[in-house]
């Protein structure tokens, strides 16, 4: 699959420019005119590598930057700004809005590629994102948690966990369990956006395990938003008669067909608050006891550590 870069200027010549030299790499371009067009572009297609001009029209370079770097779901895309010769005031905000590199027009061609190559490099090394919610993946999640844990600051990192989600996918198959993933992945956003911090974090672990990093004060309030939608939502999920009846009929572990009941959410939640945590390991091995903890309630739940 070809990596899709978007270059963003407001003038056609430098577009055209950028064209011909990413084409010695048959990268595949996308083009916006302003910064409300590019984030349009970023927010409905997916996108490698953003090539942002700092100086545009209506929302700059600079702002642009900003909205993406605040935004859970496309925070870690890549961006180089470009800003003219020896300005470096624009330097400076590009990088302090959250831009990864900065070039200078007029550029050398084989300096930007080089440039690009780089990042693209330490951004699949790094993100790991799932390919379904575009969610950071685990070597982001364990960066994450080695950092929280290092500053010795309160947090809370909140495992999630989906319950009868292998019989769901069994039965209707993985097309439809990927949109109980994306739609779950939503929830989570949404729970962070609204109850959290702006210095959450949220992962996909992979399959129907979410993490989300945060602090114990708002752990509770995003755990119960989570579940209350979920319980809301997983109806949905359903055709009309497993919806009527509560529940559908699937092979356990063994084979075995059985009734299994509807979707739920299970969340263990790990803190600092009572106890020291010196290592990503304790948090991984609390967080899964916490999680079982909860599955054993049969319903939709979180359990939060309170041991010290």
């Amino acid at each position: 699959m070809a990596i899709k870069i978007l270059i963003v200027d407001d003038d056609p010549d430098i577009r055209d420019v950028l064209k011909i030299t990413l084409s010695e790499e048959n990268y595949e371009i996308l083009e916006a005119s302003n910064g409300e067009e590019a984030l349009n572009i970023i927010n409905s297609k997916p996108v490698d590598l953003a090539l942002l001009d700092y100086k545009m029209p209506k929302v700059d370079g600079r702002q642009v930057c900003s909205l993406i770097k605040k935004d859970l779901l496309l925070r870690h895309l890549p961006i180089i700004m470009v800003t003219g010769k020896g300005e470096i005031e624009d330097k400076v905000c590009g990088i302090d809005s959250g831009a990864d590199d900065y070039i200078v027009k007029p550029f050398e061609p084989k300096e930007l590629l080089a440039r690009i190559r780089m990042i693209l490099r330490r951004t699949e090394r790094d993100l790991e994102a799932n390919p379904l919610t575009r969610l950071p993946g685990n070597v982001s999640i364990l960066n994450e948690l080695s950092r929280r844990i290092d500053k010795t600051a309160p947090f809370a990192v909140c495992y999630i966990d989906l319950d009868k989600f292998k019989s769901y996918n069994d039965t209707y198959g993985f097309e439809h369990g990927d949109q109980v993933i994306r739609e779950t992945a939503r929830i989570l956003i949404r729970a962070t956006q609204g109850h959290g911090n702006s210095e959450d974090f949220i992962g996909h672990i992979g399959g129907d395990d979410f993490v989300i990093i945060t602090t114990p004060g708002a752990a509770d309030g995003i755990c119960e938003y989570i579940i209350a939608e979920f319980d809301k939502t997983s109806p949905s999920f359903y055709n009309e008669i497993d919806r009527k009846n509560g529940y559908i009929i699937a092979k356990d572990r063994q084979g075995k067909q059985q009734r299994t009941s509807l979707l739920s959410v299970s969340i263990g939640v790990v803190t600092n608050e009572y106890r020291k945590i010196e290592h990503v390991a304790q948090v991984g091995e609390i967080g899964a006891e916490l999680k079982e903890a909860a599955k054993h309630m049969e319903r939709s739940n979180y359990v939060k550590d309170k041991r010290k």
